[in-house]
């Protein structure tokens, strides 16, 4: 197991840290309110970040993430990659990864995912049909990844005659959206609930990298803020309490992103990597929200002002603790993944 990055991702990672550092400002940020920073999405998909991650891997994609999440940059970045670029780039027919990638990789294109699968999609007479309550980018989106009951994937354009988008507000400022099908022709995309499940382990693996970000830019913020802030006339941080918080926020962001990169680096070595997935999803649930706490109690009272930068990574991290399921919904999961496992060696 090596984790180090090659010479390519640390490239992909620095240029990634530039532009969001540049451009995804707290006055930005306020500005743009819950929509999608155009400029920075633009900005991204010129210097070629999205394209990169298709070359190079989900570990790859896990570096960016990171740098996205120290940031809390409100561009559509992990959605398009997962569940467009590599999605289509593993799961497509040839001709569809002609038709669909280069849209993708130079950001004409954006793509997003209706996933886990909970049963609000059926197909009938090869037709979709139902709802999903909230769908993460879908108001920017052009095309959307649907997995339907029987965890058959489709490609559904987003302006296509009989999809409605209705635009709903999350925790976090994704731009999200109701997504209601009424006799809609999907593309398919792959064959079986093979293909689900590569692509949910993928995304479940690529949203863990981007909570270790917004964990590791609240902690960031919190060792600032009690650094330079005077009570009693020394700093807060030679607190003893305040220390201890900051350790134990310092080894759950740490645990997050080891996971993290465990399951990335599974996934692009070829290797089983579905109970490591569901591992960083864990990590990323619960200790993801714990992270996002205490940056918000080392604050004090700042950390309650909703305008101040260390909330908007609170909303970040509580809405990464649930998105693609809890961290008691993954644990069942890995649960019964593990038991089916041990029967078939005993078997």
């Amino acid at each position: 197991m090596d984790f180090t990055p090659s010479e390519e991702q640390s490239a992909a990672q620095g240029l990634a840290a530039s532009v969001f550092g540049d451009l995804s400002t707290h006055e930005r940020l306020a500005a743009a309110g819950t929509g999608t920073d155009a400029e920075l999405w633009k900005e991204l998909c010129a210097a070629g970040l999205p394209g990169a991650v298709e070359d190079i891997g989900l570990l790859d994609l896990v570096l960016l993430l990171e740098e996205q999440g120290r940031t809390t940059a409100q561009v559509p970045f992990a959605a398009t990659c997962v569940y467009g670029l590599l999605a289509i780039a593993e799961h497509g027919a040839p001709e569809q990864r002609e038709r669909l990638l280069p849209g993708l990789r130079d950001g004409t294109a954006v793509a997003t995912g209706a996933f886990p699968a909970r049963g609000g999609v059926h197909t009938s007479g090869g037709a979709l049909h139902g709802a999903v309550p909230w769908v993460p980018w879908l108001r920017d989106a052009t095309q959307v990844l649907v997995a339907d009951a029987d965890r058959a994937l489709w490609i559904v354009e987003a302006g296509a005659p009989g999809v409605a988008v209705v635009p709903v507000e999350t925790t976090a400022p994704w731009a999200a959206g109701r997504l209601v099908l009424d006799g809609v022709r999907g593309e398919r995309l792959g064959r079986g609930p093979e293909a689900y499940a590569a692509v949910l382990a993928a995304a479940r693996t690529a949203f863990a990298g981007l909570q270790a970000g917004v964990c590791a830019g609240s902690l960031a913020r919190a060792v600032h803020h009690t650094v330079t802030r005077q009570q009693f006339g020394r700093p807060l941080s030679t607190n003893q309490g305040v220390l201890l918080r900051a350790a134990e926020a310092h080894m759950d962001t740490e645990a997050i992103r080891v996971t993290a990169y465990e399951a990335a680096w599974r996934r692009d070595d070829g290797r089983e990597y579905g109970a490591a997935a569901l591992t960083a999803a864990w990590w990323a649930s619960e200790a993801g929200k714990r992270v996002v706490h205490a940056g918000r109690h080392l604050h004090g009272g700042a950390g309650a002002d909703l305008d101040h930068p260390v909330h908007r990574h609170f909303l970040w991290g509580r809405q990464l603790d649930a998105y693609l399921g809890c961290g008691s919904e993954v644990l069942e999961e890995l649960g019964l993944l593990l038991e089916h496992s041990g029967q078939g060696d005993a078997s």
